[in-house]
């Protein structure tokens, strides 16, 4: 802990009790600043009585408790609510709360931009600066429980997280992971893993590394039943075409047989909507347990696209429903506020996607 101040947001609980045995402590101080910090939103070091005076001291000189700023907070007539948060670099990203009647659920983001420029996506538009870091990305959900009125009467706003927000998972594996067990942890946010849900747009590797470093569940933006049709809506399908997609699924779901994979699907006017798509759809997922995300286009300036119709959108539904798969409609929320799917833009200091040209590269070489 030398140099600048230690952001205890940085670590999971692992990442914390090495920490504080460079500083010769026992590892169980790890676990009492977890639950001061995400259980009892406390990050004043001296109000952490539990802590020796030295130690207390001894942080407050060296470290800090530090998320997001937030410079933005607007609610939807829906009763979605959107931030605006800066980091400390001066680059800003957008997280969505997304009340229900029995969950909360919190689109959390991962990076600034992306790099993967699926033409539907508002975010792709934005180019691509860089990953967040772990306190980033945790800071999303510390933020909205605390603005929520979480630890009011044993409140507990956010019951549900899913990284479905700015960038591609993924692609910030290692933070990524981070900050899902700390999610996790009982000592901290406590959500089960049926709780978080990780959207990718198919990164195979990155798939297969996922199952074995923390078991969450898994979404794909799938969005096409053929690769001529996904290289252009999901160019990454370049790189990892849908059969290597779905055969990391099938790993990911494993032979117990209780994981599905749910599979998302933007609905888009005489694009991917057709009758016909639906049953190329059911071809494609045969054997794969899954659920299907049909998501209502969500408009933004300059798209080529349009939403399709609702009957068209039924009927696409019915078709999946009778061969027995389940089919949900995703009810669009916040569109009033630009919170809803595939619009989160953001504010970037670099939109000249100087990285997307090496990550390009990395993913042409095979290091993804």
């Amino acid at each position: 802990m030398t140099g600048d101040r230690l952001n205890l947001l940085n670590h999971d609980r692992r990442g914390l009790e090495a920490r504080f045995a460079e500083l010769g402590e026992k590892p169980f101080r790890a676990r009492q600043i977890l639950q001061w910090i995400y259980q009892r939103n406390v990050d004043d070091f001296a109000v952490m009585t539990d802590l020796s005076k030295a130690l207390r001291a001894r942080l407050a000189d060296c470290a800090e408790v530090r998320p997001p700023e937030v410079v933005m907070d607007r609610d939807s007539d829906d009763g979605s609510r959107k931030w605006l948060l800066r980091l400390a670099d001066g680059n800003c990203i957008e997280t969505v709360f997304i009340p229900g009647p029995d969950r909360g659920t919190l689109c959390v983001s991962s990076q600034v931009g992306c790099a993967l420029n699926c033409s539907f996506c508002s975010t792709a538009t934005q180019g691509f600066n860089r990953n967040l870091e772990v306190s980033e990305i945790i800071g999303q959900l510390l933020i909205a429980n605390r603005l929520l009125g979480a630890g009011e009467a044993g409140a507990r706003p956010v019951t549900n997280v899913v990284m479905m927000g700015m960038g591609e998972p993924l692609l910030n594996f290692d933070n990524v992971v981070a900050a899902m067990w700390l999610m996790r942890d009982d000592l901290a946010f406590g959500l089960s893993k049926r709780r978080i849900t990780l959207s990718t747009s198919g990164i195979v590797p990155e798939m297969d590394r996922l199952r074995e470093a923390c078991d969450v569940s898994l979404a794909v933006s799938l969005h096409a039943t053929n690769d001529a049709l996904r290289d252009e809506l999901v160019p990454i399908n370049r790189k990892y075409p849908i059969a290597e997609l779905l055969a990391a699924c099938r790993r990911y779901v494993g032979d117990d047989g209780r994981r599905r994979v749910t599979f998302e699907y933007v609905m888009l006017d005489g694009i991917n909507d057709s009758d016909r798509h639906a049953r190329e759809l059911l071809r494609l997922l045969e054997g794969v347990p899954s659920k299907i995300n049909l998501i209502p286009f969500n408009p933004f300036p300059h798209t080529r696209y349009r939403r399709s119709r609702p009957e068209r959108i039924l009927a696409f539904q019915e078709i999946l429903a009778r061969a027995g798969i389940v089919t949900i409609t995703r009810k669009t929320r916040g569109d009033d506020i630009d919170a809803a799917c595939g619009q989160l833009a953001g504010d970037f200091r670099d939109r000249t996607r100087r990285r997307e040209s090496r990550l390009q590269t990395r993913l042409q070489e095979g290091l993804y």
